[in-house]
């Protein structure tokens, strides 16, 4: 009887496949694709083009289907990402990484880019990712979470001072320099006009002076 342990492992890709985003999250490009370069009737019908959703910048999907497919997108792409382009445990991008309302911005952005340099007709586009947003990206995800997060997630060591931040009596300590700005605004009243020396052109030949 042969043994199971002893079996070659089962034939696998020396490359996965960058996982493709859901249906509802192609619509909103191939939208986004007619703003840019669809007829004025194609712009006509996608109304309102500010609200349109942008795959990049999560907080502008906000039908939840859609927002739904666009984690699961998110998703798949951070399990290709650590797959596919990481060595070291240093470059790994954590468990916790939609926690990290930084890493979520951050990696839809580098998942869109990933996606239009595969698209594209040339290397270039994948070249200038692979030089410069995916290094780019693991720098500052390194310099953020320094080690914080390597086995578990932990709270975020910012959050006392955030909170400081955002409470009233720090918000309207604020607003009250804002209003002494505007007020020193209002009684210096509008920048007179400029009174140094005004240019003036010369003719050569006739020696005629022009303002």
């Amino acid at each position: 009887m042969t043994d199971p342990s002893r079996q070659p492992p089962s034939p696998s890709p020396l490359v996965l496949d960058f996982p493709d985003p859901g249906q509802r999250i192609e619509h909103a490009y191939r939208e986004l694709h007619l703003a840019q370069h669809g007829t004025a009737e194609q712009k006509a019908v996608l109304g309102s083009l500010e609200a349109l959703p942008r795959p990049w910048d999560p907080a502008s999907v906000k039908e939840p289907r859609q927002r739904r497919e666009l984690w699961a997108w998110l998703e798949a792409f951070v399990s290709w990402l650590n797959h596919e382009h990481t060595w070291d445990v240093g470059a790994v991008v954590p468990l916790c990484w939609p926690l990290h309302p930084h890493l979520v911005h951050e990696i839809a952005v580098l998942a869109d880019q990933r996606r239009r340099a595969g698209k594209a007709l040339t290397s270039d586009a994948l070249e200038e990712w692979h030089r410069y947003a995916l290094p780019a990206f693991v720098d500052r995800m390194k310099l953020r979470l320094k080690s914080h997060c390597e086995e578990r997630h932990q709270e975020w060591p910012g959050r006392a001072r955030h909170t400081r931040h955002v409470s009233d009596e720090q918000r309207h300590r604020r607003e009250r320099l804002y209003l002494q700005d505007e007020a020193t605004r209002r009684s210096t009243g509008p920048e007179p006009l400029s009174t140094g020396p005004r240019l003036q052109l010369v003719d050569r030949e006739t020696g005629e002076v022009h303002d």
